[in-house]
């Protein structure tokens, strides 16, 4: 069985906690080497997961002839940067979400992959591939909700440290950039299509100048009935997530949309005709997922399951959101 040699940038919290350890049960993946700024860590890193090649630069790792891949889990600002240099060097890439900082910086990304059409690149919406988010998408493309007309999605945490990337406005931290992109993302995923307009209401920390509630209406515009996706995000509020799709004859609510446990079952309701049926999919790790599917469109030379125009989208819409709160308007994308 062929598998690819993948090299991670950074040791990042996610990383060292999802992310690899789920990398470590893909049938095509060989986490091959890891990379840290501080040597040190890049060493415990190696050691704690079995990897057999340590470096105390990103540009070293970079270098390895023998690395196929790269996965970029590093701070928003460092996505773009270092997602181009693992390009040039000749490397396929997974880059954590968002994209970049800006629809600009996506876009750029995205004309320097064109450059190089051999090599794959891909954001890393792990949610997209997850059985529970395929099944919903399943059941409102085969009519199992009837015509869906909007779509509402929560998703919160609280994290009022200061030194917490998420909370540095500089360096893209912030609730849209963090975990609003879910939000928009799925609408998007849903509706196969791209919002015409938005509407946003956002406040900032007064300390950290970040977003830490936003609220949004997106309309998907007349072709699509002008059809809503309604949600709100937050880094200061209670934990919670989930999302509730909805049409004209049906809905489907699901449990834990984004952080699906990899190591118990995953819920998600539907219901329609008087009635509502329980569905329940079998455990998996949906890190693990991204991963394989990842390697297998590299080995197998066939398109990435979400190509990158999609994230410049994604961004066009966030920014879109929060020029609209500055505004007190409506926003159209363009």
């Amino acid at each position: 069985m062929n598998k690819l040699r993948w090299g991670v940038l950074s040791t990042s919290n996610f990383a060292l906690t999802k992310v690899i350890p789920a990398m470590l049960h893909a049938p095509h993946v060989e986490v091959a080497a890891i990379a840290s700024r501080e040597l040190s860590k890049a060493e415990a890193a190696a050691q704690r997961f079995g990897i057999a090649k340590v470096y105390g630069s990103y540009e070293a790792l970079l270098a390895d002839a023998e690395i196929d891949v790269v996965y970029n889990p590093m701070p928003n600002h460092l996505h773009v940067p270092w997602s181009i240099k693992a390009l040039e060097a000749g490397k396929h890439v997974l880059c954590e979400k968002p994209i970049g900082l800006s629809a600009a910086e996506a876009q750029q990304l995205l004309d320097a992959s064109q450059q190089h059409p051999q090599l794959k690149i891909m954001e890393a919406f792990m949610y997209r591939l997850h059985p529970q988010w395929q099944r919903a998408k399943q059941i409102v493309r085969e009519g199992g909700i009837g015509e869906l007309r909007t779509i509402q999605s929560l998703f919160t945490y609280y994290n009022d440290n200061p030194a917490n990337v998420r909370n540095q406005a500089d360096i893209g931290g912030g609730g849209l950039m963090d975990i609003g992109c879910y939000n928009i993302s799925l609408s998007r995923f849903l509706f196969d299509a791209e919002p015409q307009r938005v509407l946003g209401i956002v406040e900032y920390d007064p300390q950290f100048g970040t977003d830490r509630i936003a609220s949004g209406i997106l309309d998907f515009g007349p072709a699509l009935g002008n059809a809503t996706s309604t949600f709100t995000c937050s880094t200061q509020l209670a934990p919670y997530q989930r999302v509730n799709i909805l049409g004209t004859t049906g809905r489907v609510e699901i449990e834990i949309p984004f952080n699906a446990p990899p190591d118990q079952p995953c819920k998600l309701w539907h219901q329609r005709d008087g009635q509502i049926e329980e569905i329940t999919l079998d455990i998996c790790d949906q890190y693990t997922i991204e991963a394989e599917q990842f390697s297998l469109a590299v080995l197998n030379d066939t398109p990435v399951p979400t190509p990158l125009s999609d994230a410049v989208a994604n961004m066009r819409v966030i920014e879109a959101v929060v020029a609209s709160g500055k505004s007190n308007g409506w926003v159209s994308i363009r």
